[in-house]
């Protein structure tokens, strides 16, 4: 749809604005009375040789530095991760109703967190997110076992299948475990609907790698990914093994995806809307679209964590519940015409 490299250039300049103006929005919204000028002014005091007065009291460096910018980047960490793991899913499967949580993540990572709450495991980042992130992993790998004994790695439509059977296996064990345990089950909820609470950056630091290692594998994977869209057969005689490339982008887009969701909880349909808002905008060609869906996905979440702060304030509103709110419909939508289309 995008054919010369100056509109790809300005559709991509565009987007990254569109990502700087969602931060700095999501800076300055809040009680602690930050202004433009004074959170400019001390972010370039940050810079190195660059010494100015920002204006801003000890209080508020301290909210802009230890509270604020530190949950805005894990934010965006966190969509970039979900948005670009989705548009690899509907990739891979040509499946446009993929998402992130397609093989059993979500459910994998519930089940993890759950039984961390329920027995008692270590507090903090070092005992329900690890848990989940182990069990986002174990959920894959038992969704690619299974769809092997049943048919191999060699069809989509299997390894979706048994990716809905572990899944619910998942679910029907967290319930369990949520019924013998009730008196967790407001925490246990609270983790299921999203949160980006931060401490420091202690956060950012853990997932910033995962992140990192696994955009640079899908995006190196662009141009696999359009001669896949073709079909297995036509890709397998242009000397691309599909079960392969489907199994490894799977995999790494998973790993990321288990990683963003240990830190952040359950936040769904950021991998199905920010794909498919960029494919509307920019076609199906996965050189741009990929690279659009990491930086739409970061913006996407940071705007939706900052209506989940001021929504309901001085109240928080799960940031699982706004992105539902958009996604809900979004994913009908998707639905309609992908029937339509069919």
């Amino acid at each position: 749809m995008i054919a010369s490299p100056a509109r790809r250039a300005l559709v991509v300049a565009c987007a990254v604005l569109a990502l700087v103006v969602a931060v700095f929005v999501s800076i300055l919204v809040g009680p602690a009375g930050l202004t433009p000028r004074g959170v400019l002014l001390d972010m370039a005091d940050q810079l190195p040789y660059v010494r100015v007065e920002s204006g801003l009291t000890p209080r508020q460096q301290a909210i802009l530095w230890k509270i604020r910018m530190p949950r805005i980047v894990l934010g965006a960490l966190v969509g970039a991760m979900l948005a670009l793991a989705g548009a690899a899913y509907q990739g891979v499967f040509r499946n446009p109703l993929a998402d992130p949580y397609l093989l059993g993540v979500s459910s994998g990572a519930g089940l993890g967190a759950t039984l961390a709450i329920v027995f008692g495991a270590a507090a903090g980042f070092a005992g329900v997110p690890v848990a989940a992130f182990v069990g986002g992993l174990l959920a894959v790998g038992a969704t690619y076992t299974l769809g092997r004994t049943v048919g191999g790695v060699r069809s989509e439509v299997v390894v979706i299948l048994a990716g809905v059977a572990v899944a619910a296996f998942a679910n029907a064990a967290q319930t369990f475990f949520m019924q013998l345990h009730d008196d967790t089950l407001r925490q246990v909820y609270s983790w299921m609907l999203g949160r980006l609470a931060t401490d420091g950056w202690t956060e950012v630091l853990v997932v910033l790698p995962y992140v990192v290692a696994t955009a640079a594998v899908i995006v190196a994977h662009r141009r696999t990914l359009d001669v896949m869209a073709v079909g297995d057969v036509e890709a397998a005689s242009l000397g691309i093994d599909p079960a392969r490339v489907r199994l490894l982008l799977v995999c790494v887009a998973t790993l990321g995806t288990a990683a963003v969701v240990a830190a952040g909880g359950l936040i769904g349909f950021v991998g199905i809307v920010v794909p498919h808002a960029v494919r509307l905008l920019v076609g199906h060609g996965h050189r741009l679209l990929l690279p659009l869906s990491l930086i739409a996905g970061a913006a996407f979440l940071v705007v939706a964590d900052v209506a989940a702060r001021t929504l309901m304030a001085p109240a928080e509103l799960p940031i699982g519940v706004v992105t539902a709110a958009v996604g809900a419909p979004f994913f009908l939508l998707v639905l309609r015409r992908s029937r339509g289309v069919s």
